[in-house]
């Protein structure tokens, strides 16, 4: 009687046992800190400096989100991460009809440089590292946070951080785009060329797989089309005539943890190698501009609203995956956040795990502790091969941007999702506490829960800004930037002077809409 074959959810068949005859296993000879970084990007990992425990929050009013940074900050965190509201992330101020019933639910309300600077009132920019989920505005929010940091006498050169920014996946996976997606290249790549002058330790961009796998994707399709958009992005920067050697530092990912163990320590494994090859091969010769550097975030697909308690337990299993894989920051999950944004204690506790597996774990204390696993090395030569054959054919039809204009990506991730859904449906995929150990359901979690008033306290201070603003200052550069555009110039620098007159997200977003137009998908 044979045995049922088991396989990963990117359809890699296990066997049952891996040794020196599994068919790809070669002696690993490659050391952690050298190119193609498989083993890491530092040769000592943790070992010289734990990866930046960087908790994702942002919620109703900045002030809200303010006191929450606070206290993130006094409980060990080493780095901000925002979250935007919805109106936020399509450039719509929190008064505009469409804004109506989503202001500051699923993140920050940030409608003018007065909202960035309560955002962080008490926060020294050049002291902390902040990190935005932005991207169709994020160009904007970049403008405000420099403005900002203008304003507090910080150094420029200095501040750090960074903004999604990447457009590529919303058009694929999650649909907060603005504009077409080839003018939307313009504006990441003018970024680009900005920062590297006048911010130049800001990543300019987070390529993220996070959001491919959290709409469906396996575990190898995010490997492929987050690798493919950041081929595509540096691609169109060297067309603009940036060097790769300059503008591939400052790049940056973003990757999902989900609950395959083995399966996720050998995808982050598998991304360094892959990217230090696609890098080199369209021209980077310094090392640095190889580095495959990212951040992970728990999947937030796989908590369940039933059971939620559950949740920590596949929290601590996907950060400790993302640890084992070598990540440089990092953010976990609340355990409530199936049902809502996380409470203070339950954002405390996530915080809570990372430290408890960063100071207690003994998975610091040596570099690459996965690496000679015959499991673990087979697992990282299979999820490439299955990547590469994906980009290969995502070369074959244009690239990313020609493969998103045609919807491969879109249906091919559509395809996993509902294959993954049938079989959970099925009770071939099994979920603890869903299709499996089930129970009554409780309503007794705490959750949080956010006002609608928040929308007439926007309004109000957006009434206030526009009352005592120079009308003839924002006018004017209004104006500038919508003659940049037009001329094909980097509009940074002509956001950044928008912004400083008070300018509104939506006011420098609707410019751009005026020229670009709206992408219809």
């Amino acid at each position: 009687m044979s045995e049922e074959k088991k396989y990963t959810d990117s359809g890699i068949e296990i066997n049952k046992v891996y040794d020196t005859h599994a068919a790809s296993y070669s002696p690993m000879n490659e050391k952690p800190g050298e190119a193609p970084f498989t083993r890491g990007i530092q040769p000592d990992m943790y070992r010289g400096k734990l990866w930046t425990m960087r908790q994702y929050a942002g919620f109703s009013t900045a002030e809200e989100s303010n006191k929450r940074y606070h206290y993130l900050l006094s409980q060990g965190v080493s780095g901000l991460s925002v979250a935007f509201d919805l109106p936020t992330q399509i450039g719509y101020d929190s008064d505009h009809p469409l804004a109506d019933g989503e202001v500051g639910k699923v993140g920050v309300a940030i409608d003018s440089l007065v909202d960035m600077q309560t955002l962080f009132h008490g926060i020294k920019l050049e002291d902390v590292s902040t990190s935005m989920t932005i991207n169709s505005t994020g160009y904007i929010l970049l403008a405000f946070y420099i403005a900002l940091a203008k304003q507090q006498g910080a150094d420029l050169k200095k501040i750090s951080g960074t903004i999604q920014n990447d457009i590529l996946k919303e058009y694929a996976a999650r649909g907060t785009y603005i504009y077409p997606p080839r003018p939307s290249m313009k504006i990441i790549t003018d970024i680009f060329e900005y920062c590297n002058t006048e911010v130049p330790k800001w990543n300019t961009i987070s390529i993220s797989g996070y959001h491919i796998r959290e709409a469906g994707s396996t575990a190898a399709q995010e490997l492929a089309f987050t690798l493919a958009n950041g081929k595509a992005y540096c691609e169109a920067a060297i067309a603009k005539g940036l060097d790769i050697n300059q503008f591939g530092q400052r790049l940056s990912f973003f990757f999902n943890a989900h609950n395959n163990f083995f399966e996720e320590i050998a995808k982050f494994r598998a991304a360094r190698r892959m990217w230090a090859k696609i890098t080199k091969d369209l021209g980077a010769t310094d090392a640095r501009a190889q580095m495959l550097r990212f951040h992970t975030q728990t999947g937030g697909s796989t908590l369940t609203a039933q059971q939620p308690q559950n949740n920590i337990v596949r929290v601590s299993l996907q950060a400790m995956a993302a640890v084992l894989g070598g990540t440089q920051s990092l953010h976990t999950n609340g355990f409530d956040e199936a049902l809502s944004l996380p409470t203070a204690d339950a954002a405390k506790l996530a915080l809570r795990t990372q430290q408890v597996i960063g100071f207690e774990s003994g998975v610091t204390e040596t570099v690459d502790p996965m690496a000679g696993s015959y499991f673990v090395e087979q697992m990282t030569d299979q999820l490439e091969e299955k990547a590469w054959q994906y980009i290969m054919y995502i070369d074959s039809i244009g690239g990313a941007v020609s493969a998103v204009e045609k919807g491969f990506i879109q249906d091919e991730i559509a395809k996993a999702s509902y294959d993954f859904q049938k079989k959970m449906e099925l009770g071939q995929k099994v979920i603890v506490g869903v299709n499996k150990f089930v129970e009554p359901e409780r309503n007794d979690t705490e959750i949080l829960r956010i006002d609608d008033s928040i929308r007439a306290l926007q309004t109000a201070k957006l009434t206030k800004l526009r009352a005592e603003r120079n009308v003839e200052e924002v006018s004017k550069t209004l104006k500038a930037l919508k003659e940049a555009t037009v001329d094909g110039k980097n509009i940074m620098p002509f956001v950044v002077n928008a912004v400083e007159a008070y300018c509104t997200l939506g006011e420098v977003a609707d410019v751009l809409r005026g020229i670009y137009g709206e992408y219809q998908g």
